[in-house]
């Protein structure tokens, strides 16, 4: 039990170290970790489905087209490269059915099904991290483009505090169940607990948030708040998402690569949800207050 213990330990701090590392350090690091997160997470959900499902999902198709949709829009944001740069992945979107056709796999239509599934819980939301890490600004008759990791940082900064504020806060008086038919330990008490964890984070990264951005301010303590919110809010349905995913499947874990903490999806499920609403509200502050 000691043993399990100081593993688990052991492997969430070095998951948190790579993962601050890799966003905070530049913004080629940043492109190279959520390029192999995006393909060992489609990889590990392909396996999970092809296993449970007895299906025959095109994993290596489906992980590079997962992996070059996240190096195609962070090119795009770079401006390193124009739209054209998508269109590779358009044709693998396009191969995927073509390939059912001559493999005549008896569930063939659910083998691309869970290829196109992929695309859209798994790539497409990583991919807009790469949307949310780069705005550009016209300076001087000119367009800039920088790179905020403050945002991207963030977002894991709610989750990790939201779900150990749910913990603490459901542990001790978490009675109202949130969503029992889906992950019964899960409190509504629990949930608020959380997101009082994740506002109270955020008002501390308003503080220092433009020491870490080479723009000018960024939101106010009121927006960051927001922020907050919506990413707990989000959070907490991509948590269920996957826990109905590996319910149907019949699994405990959707993979055994982080000793103590399960695989991939296990890790990043809340925020396949968080991140694209992330979004989403940031640049809807940007355009509209």
């Amino acid at each position: 039990m000691k043993s399990n213990f100081v593993v688990r330990t052991l492997t969430g701090l070095v998951f948190v170290l790579v993962l601050i590392g890799g966003i905070l350090w530049n913004w080629m690091t940043f492109a190279i970790l959520f390029a192999v997160i995006t393909g060992m997470t489609i990889w590990e959900f392909t396996t999970i489905i092809n296993q449970n499902l007895n299906l025959q999902v095109n994993r290596l198709i489906t992980t590079v087209a997962g992996v070059y949709l996240f190096a195609a829009v962070f090119a795009f944001n770079r401006e390193i490269a124009g739209a054209e740069v998508f269109i590779p992945y358009v044709l693998s979107i396009i191969y995927l059915p073509i390939c059912e056709l001559y493999m005549r796999y008896e569930k063939s239509l659910l083998n691309w099904a869970f290829a196109l599934m992929a695309q859209l819980y798994i790539a497409l939301p990583f991919s807009t991290i790469c949307i949310l890490s780069f705005f550009k600004t016209y300076e001087d008759h000119t367009y800039i483009i920088y790179y905020t990791p403050i945002f991207t940082l963030s977002v894991f900064i709610f989750i990790w505090l939201s779900d150990s504020g749910a913990y603490i806060v459901g542990s001790k008086i978490g009675k109202t169940k949130l969503f029992p038919s889906i992950s019964p330990k899960k409190s509504w008490e629990g949930s608020i607990g959380g997101g009082v964890f994740a506002i109270i984070a955020s008002q501390l990264i308003a503080l220092n948030a433009n020491n870490f951005s080479e723009t000018s301010p960024l939101l106010n303590h009121l927006e960051w708040a927001g922020l907050a919110i919506v990413v707990v809010l989000f959070g907490t349905w991509g948590d269920l998402v996957e826990s109905m995913i590996k319910r149907r499947l019949g699994i405990k874990d959707s993979g055994n690569i982080l000793p103590g903490h399960g695989g991939m999806l296990d890790r990043f499920d809340s925020s396949l949800m968080a991140f694209p609403a992330a979004m989403v509200y940031i640049y809807t502050l940007r355009c509209f207050v």
